[in-house]
């Protein structure tokens, strides 16, 4: 099936698998405790770019329009490391670069990725980051495997 064909048949997720679903809402509000919105929301961003999810890449943006966040910020995002000095704090920048890390986790995550993780935060931190990014890459898989879109219910 390609992209442009029907995708009437996919499921509604949310109530097709609604104890998952419900589930999957409790650890995504669990994982944001205790950070900072504006790196919930560029974590969120970017894992949704690489994971070609335009679903919440849409949902992700708004929201940090929403709370304030730069369209510069939104627009360099993709390219974050190339971004001019001062755009991202070292903060966001070691938030990120897990961010990568663990979204493509089958390359691994650097031992100097999390170290500069964990110069960062606090271990608790890094315990909320890596649950952020584990959410943001299930809601990105669930969206893209059922084809949901901005716009969408």
């Amino acid at each position: 099936m390609t992209t442009t064909e029907n995708t009437s048949h996919r499921i509604d997720y949310a109530k097709s698998a609604r104890t998952a679903f419900r589930a999957l809402l409790a650890l995504d509000a669990a994982a944001r405790e205790g950070l900072d919105p504006t790196l919930v929301e560029l974590v969120q961003i970017r894992a949704s770019q690489l994971n070609n999810c335009a679903y919440c890449l849409d949902m992700h943006a708004r929201d940090a329009r929403e709370a304030g966040e730069s369209d510069e910020r939104l627009y360099l995002l993709a390219v974050w490391r190339d971004a001019p000095a001062g755009v991202y704090t070292d903060r966001e920048q070691a938030a990120l670069a897990l961010t990568e890390a663990v979204t493509r986790i089958g390359e691994g995550v650097d031992d100097a990725v999390y170290g500069r993780a964990a110069e960062w935060f606090e271990a608790t931190e890094v315990a909320q980051l890596i649950s952020l990014i584990c959410t943001i890459n299930t809601w990105n898989r669930i969206n893209v495997s059922t084809r949901r879109t901005p716009g969408t219910a």
